[in-house]
């Protein structure tokens, strides 16, 4: 996606995030990318469609950069290939927090063949997750059921855009490591740990919501 469009794009993302999809009129993304409404229609035939491209951007992002990693690193073990789709994950909160949310709650005001080409490459890279589990159970790193871990795995990292705070200490990564060690580990304490717990990184993060 290039140039003006790719910048129609960003800026409804933002007002979407800022104001919620149904509230942001076409009225207010061409006044945000700074061209007449009708020009927004040589662009986009419907605000539907801007939000097919924002899901379709989003999905593709992080499907390139599992891809990258891969191409550049075909050896990585799986641990490692699923500590880097939860960095990449988490990333985006920090680069495209406008998509972010648009992807997680908007996906039902999506027309109905746009949701399902979403829903299927949502489906082909929660099937990367359940091929790289299940690969680490194979070579005995993991020992797990490969469909209710991809859930967990997802379920944390995607949740995390209602209460990580980008302006604080705590990066993405390190938020996707302590993600996976809970991930892998759980929380118990090793043999002879010290019991007593305090936060590394105070004031980073914003109270969650009810």
């Amino acid at each position: 996606m290039q140039g003006r469009k790719q910048q129609i794009v960003v800026q409804a993302a933002e007002l979407f995030n800022t104001y919620g999809y149904h509230v942001a009129s076409m009225e207010d993304i061409a006044a945000a990318v700074g061209v007449a409404k009708p020009t927004l229609y040589h662009y986009f035939k419907s605000k539907s469609d801007i939000l097919y491209a924002i899901h379709d951007e989003f999905i593709d992002l992080i499907i390139a950069e599992h891809d990258a990693r891969v191409a550049a690193q075909p050896h990585l073990p799986a641990d490692q290939c699923l500590l880097g789709i939860m960095q990449d994950i988490l990333h985006l909160m920090r680069t495209h927090r406008g998509h972010v949310r648009v992807f997680f709650e908007c996906h039902r005001s999506l027309r109905v063949d746009q949701q399902l080409a979403i829903r299927a490459k949502r489906d082909a890279y929660a099937g990367t997750v359940i091929r790289l589990l299940e690969q680490g159970n194979t070579e005995g790193k993991f020992s797990c059921d490969p469909e209710i871990v991809t859930l967990a795995l997802f379920g944390i990292c995607n949740w995390a855009y209602q209460w990580y705070d980008a302006s604080g200490e705590l990066s993405t990564a390190d938020l996707a490591e302590e993600f996976w060690q809970i991930l892998l580990r759980g929380i118990a304490a090793a043999p002879g740990a010290s019991t007593v717990v305090t936060m590394r990184f105070p004031g980073t993060l914003t109270r969650p919501g009810p």
